[in-house]
Order: structure tokens, then sequence, then C-alpha cells
């Protein structure tokens, strides 16, 4: 998906394939559900969660994958063991196909986002 010039996270949804749309939208009721004290905002054409004015958390679907960006290093870093086995850059998890999500893993690392603030790198 070329970046979206969506407006809102409803609209962004519309807008992406249908084979990706559920798995997206999984991801975004997890963020919405665990990061509470957040504020959901469109940032570089995908959906972000905010906190403070600074985005921690953000997922879009891409060309080849879904990915999902943790922002955050020490979340990173406390769940280094699970995340060795994921297709992961410096801070994007790549889902290659939607019904590969580890949707425990994305909860997880959203509870350790949630529960206080870190260095956004």
């Amino acid at each position: 998906m070329v970046q979206s010039k969506a407006e809102d996270v409803d609209t962004y949804l519309a807008e992406v394939p249908q084979e990706r749309r559920e798995a997206l939208s999984r991801l975004r009721a997890l963020c919405v559900g665990e990061l509470a004290g957040f504020r959901e905002v469109m940032a570089y054409g995908m959906p972000a969660y905010e906190r403070d004015g600074t985005a921690e958390i953000a997922f879009a679907g891409q060309k080849q994958y879904i990915s999902f960006y943790l922002m955050r290093g020490d979340v990173r870093e406390a769940f280094e063991e699970r995340l060795a086995a994921q297709d992961m850059g410096k801070g994007c998890l790549r889902f290659r196909k939607p019904e590969l999500i580890d949707f425990e893993l994305v909860r997880d690392l959203l509870k350790a986002t949630a529960a206080g603030p870190g260095q956004v790198c």
C-alpha cells in the first residue's frame, strides 16, 4: 500500500486491501484496548498511538507485509527473547501473512508499553 492520505483510522482501514483489513482491524482493537491514555492519530500515513504527543506504537499494511512499529527500545529489550524468532527491523515487526500475526505477543508488547513512559528511538 502506498502511504495513505487518510485523515483518520476508519478511513485508513476502509482503503486497505480486504485480505488485510481484518488483521489490521484486530491490531487497532488491541491498541485501543491496551493503550489507555494514548491518543489514536494518523502519522506518516499510518495509524499511530501517542502518549504526551509522542508516538510509541504504529501499524501499517505494506505491499509485502503488515508492519507493527514498536518505538520503545526498553520494551524491545525486555522482549528480546520472544522477538528473536520474529522478522524484525530496528523497530518494526513484519508479518508476511495476516494469519501469522502473533496477537498474544502484540498484546504483551502493548501492555508493556502502556505500563509507563520510556525513551522513544
